[in-house]
């Protein structure tokens, strides 16, 4: 999307970043800047889009829906052109939100909700539970100013947003979207050749293949599966993102090798971040980076123009 990146990987746009670590998007976004990367940071961040780009002086993407209020689309739109963003990257896989049962067991909420159990959770983690109570304030920095019901129900926010989803979303909101930034765009969450060669002739520099780390429609594709098809019908000209599953730098070669222009993750950076801030998420791009030049290696390929899909051999199917 006419970003510069020193090897083909992008930190993609992930929700409720604070909940793993305090240092929240901020830090991810410094490790990806030290290590020549972009960083799209998302709608539903902990982090104020104004204040991260003050903060990372980058190019940064910011991840955006096509709201039902149409004005609140408009208002992101300007906030980010005003802020410098370099580009944004349109969701298009949740015009519902899927059935996640791992987060309804749990009772995520926002802020998180004191039970006996949540309260056993933080006196076990008290690495985790102590930053987190007396660091900044949880909330989802970039929507909160819509809503002053949070001190008073801690599923606002959440409610708030699953409101503003819009099911009927259409190729027209695309074009509309596309007009009103006159800006680098990817649609993300597009999974066949043809929707991927309508989303670019309405407007979009390219695609970003994802089935939402499977927490949408879990029967979706893989998307590495899917890039092969959506590269012939795009030609060379569009980007095409292989988002899901990356989890080795090998990973990162078989989806160039099929033809996509690069890869993002989503996962992998925020368990570096759990585990020990920005140095963590360094540490996590720096594992990528070294296992993705050494298979380039071993696989005898000089440089990732030369990869071809010969490269990558598919188990049976039958």
């Amino acid at each position: 999307f006419g970003q510069p990146a020193a090897w083909p990987l992008m930190l993609s746009a992930t929700g409720l970043t604070r909940m793993f670590h305090g240092s929240a998007e901020p830090a991810v976004a410094r490790a990806a800047a030290a290590e020549g990367l972009p960083y799209c940071l998302s709608t539903m961040g902990t982090t104020r889009l104004e204040d991260l780009a003050a903060a990372v002086p980058a190019p940064l993407l910011f991840q955006i829906y096509v709201f039902r209020d149409r004005g609140l689309t408009r208002e992101f739109v300007s906030r980010c052109r005003e802020a410098g963003y370099a580009g944004l990257c349109l969701t298009v896989d949740t015009p519902v939100a899927g059935n996640r049962l791992r987060d309804r067991r749990s009772g995520l909420s926002l802020p998180p909700r004191l039970t006996a159990r949540s309260l056993l959770d933080f006196a076990l983690h008290p690495g985790w539970s102590i930053p987190a109570l007396t660091g900044a304030k949880f909330d989802l920095a970039n929507v909160s100013h819509r809503t002053d019901a949070l001190a008073t129900n801690p599923m606002s926010l959440f409610d708030f947003i699953g409101r503003q989803f819009d099911p009927g979303l259409t190729w027209r909101d695309v074009e509309w979207l596309a007009s009103e930034w006159n800006g680098p765009l990817a649609i993300k969450g597009l999974m066949t050749p043809e929707d991927a060669a309508r989303a670019v002739r309405s407007g979009a520099s390219g695609v970003i293949l994802s089935n939402h780390g499977g927490r949408q429609l879990d029967g979706a594709p893989a998307p590495i599966d899917q890039v092969a098809a959506v590269r012939d019908a795009l030609g060379d000209g569009p980007d095409v993102i292989c988002d899901g599953g990356i989890r080795r730098g090998s990973d990162i070669v078989k989806a160039l090798a099929l033809g996509a222009t690069a890869c993002s993750i989503g996962r992998p950076y925020l368990y570096g971040l759990a585990a020990a801030g920005e140095a963590g998420v360094a540490r996590t791009l720096r594992i990528l980076r070294d296992e993705f030049e050494r298979t380039l290696a071993l696989a005898g390929v000089p440089n990732i123009q030369s990869l071809e899909r010969r490269h990558v051999r598919h188990r049976s199917r039958g």
